[in-house]
């Protein structure tokens, strides 16, 4: 008699369930119907409804697999229906898409880098993905979307001008195919669109923010159709000889055999010529206990792996008057220099990619993302200034007698240590590297041609 009631409740669940089922069948068969009026019509009341639906259904999926029975059993449904809450790849498959290239801005200190190939998380790039699914702005692969990155930026490096393309959702009709863009209905558009900037910063972390949006032909490539990038290298300048650095730094621009200011990477990189077209050296307006910050500005078509860190790195020997500016002219020497000496690059986080320059592109931000936008900036930027003030506040309750011969006598120390570039040991060189490879006993590395 005990075992009744638990008959009739397993009696009921099973009743509930039926009904659920039922109700789940029901919805599928009006989803369908939704997804083929969406085929033909794109107006903005059908997308919201079938968007309703798909959510409905979901959440009734959703709490059929959470339903028990008494006991440790559990009714579990056919996996191939169970969806994400609040997406349906197959409806997205029926929405207008157009081709949009995005500007985008993120602080790298705690990234693996930006790609995300190297099974390292996080990266930019997984968190940007994650992003466009929470919002529903895509579905398919990423080969499926055309994706695209301008840049493949190092752990710990920052940006503030990256630039990727794919396929996104979108409110309006016939912009999907076409090779050609032109930018005169791009206002009327504009107030029709998706607001994407607004959308994907809502979910986005706090160190990574997408900047503007434009519009651009279906046979764009953020990485092939760039015509230039630029970086910049902030750093204190201490006692730095800056006329030095700058003098050197002007043997950059051109186009020159970069191998002895990279990272090599012979299994994928077999052209290590690159053209720089402009190099500058300038201070900026932030000081701090009579020191003040500068800024490395190199400009150039595309760079080579660690290109950027290992220039800055010989310019700073150069700045510390460990090496000539000639220097440069003979690691440029390949000829003369076929192997590249041992150096350590220069540190991750000063460098920031600036730009990237695109023929035909408008990037564009409405007014409401730009103000929260710039909230968010302002927020971040006092955060750190306030944490700055703590830090200063420590440095001072330290009282800190200076003395004079200390600083000299360290400098003395390193400049006795340095040894110079062209006595030290040597990497394999381009042909060295490419027999080991030949003969199986090298590495493959991975690809980083156009960065």
């Amino acid at each position: 008699m005990e075992n009744v009631p638990n008959s009739e409740f397993i009696d009921a669940l099973q009743l509930q369930l039926e009904f659920l089922r039922k109700r789940i069948q029901e919805l599928e068969t009006e989803n369908a119907k939704f997804s083929a009026l969406l085929s033909n019509c794109r107006c903005q009341k059908m997308e919201e409804s079938s968007s309703a639906q798909v959510l409905d259904s979901g959440h009734l999926v959703e709490v059929t697999e959470n339903l028990k029975l008494d006991g440790n059993d559990e009714i579990t449904v056919n996996p191939s229906k169970q969806t994400l809450p609040g997406c349906s790849t197959k409806t997205l498959h029926h929405f207008p898409k157009r081709y949009v290239a995005l500007k985008v801005m993120y602080f790298g200190q705690r990234f693996y880098g930006f790609a995300s190939e190297a099974q390292m998380d996080p990266t930019i790039e997984s968190e940007i993905f994650k992003a466009l699914h929470k919002t529903r702005l895509i579905s398919g692969n990423k080969k499926e979307l055309q994706y695209s990155r301008c840049g493949r930026t190092d752990k710990g490096v920052s940006s503030v001008g990256q630039v990727i393309s794919l396929f996104l959702r979108s409110n309006c009709k016939e912009t999907a195919v076409s090779n050609d863009y032109s930018a005169e209905p791009f206002a009327k558009e504009l107030r029709e669109e998706i607001d994407f900037v607004k959308m994907l910063n809502r979910v986005l972390p706090e160190d990574i923010r997408i900047i503007g949006w434009s519009p651009a032909p279906t046979n764009f490539s953020a990485r092939f159709s760039c015509l230039s990038r630029q970086y910049k290298y902030i750093f204190w300048r201490e006692n730095l000889n800056i006329s030095a650095m700058e003098t050197a730094g002007k043997k950059f621009i051109g186009e020159h055999d970069f191998r002895n200011f990279c990272k090599m990477d012979a299994a994928n990189v077999h052209n290590y010529k690159r053209n720089i077209t402009s190099f500058e050296i300038f201070p900026c307006d932030e000081r701090f206990l009579g020191d003040q910050l500068w800024v490395v500005q190199i400009k150039g078509s595309a760079f080579l792996w660690h290109q950027i860190r290992c220039m800055v790195a010989v310019l700073f020997f150069i700045g510390q008057g460990l090496e000539s500016p000639n220097v440069i002219d003979v690691l440029l020497d390949i000829e003369r220099t076929p192997r590249k000496p041992q150096y350590k690059m220069a540190p991750e986080i000063p460098l920031v990619l600036q730009s990237c320059e695109f023929e035909g592109l408008k990037f564009s931000c409405s007014s409401e993302a730009r103000q929260a936008l710039q909230a968010h900036l302002e927020k971040e930027c006092r955060s750190y200034k306030l944490q700055a003030a703590i830090f200063h506040e420590a440095l001072q309750c330290l009282c800190i007698q200076t003395d004079d011969s200390r600083p000299n006598s360290i400098m003395k120390k390193k400049e006795s240590s340095h040894i110079p570039l062209m006595l030290r040991a040597t990497e394999p060189s381009y042909e060295e590297r490419l027999t080991k490879l030949s003969m199986g006993g090298g590495r493959r590395e991975k690809m980083w041609c156009a960065r």
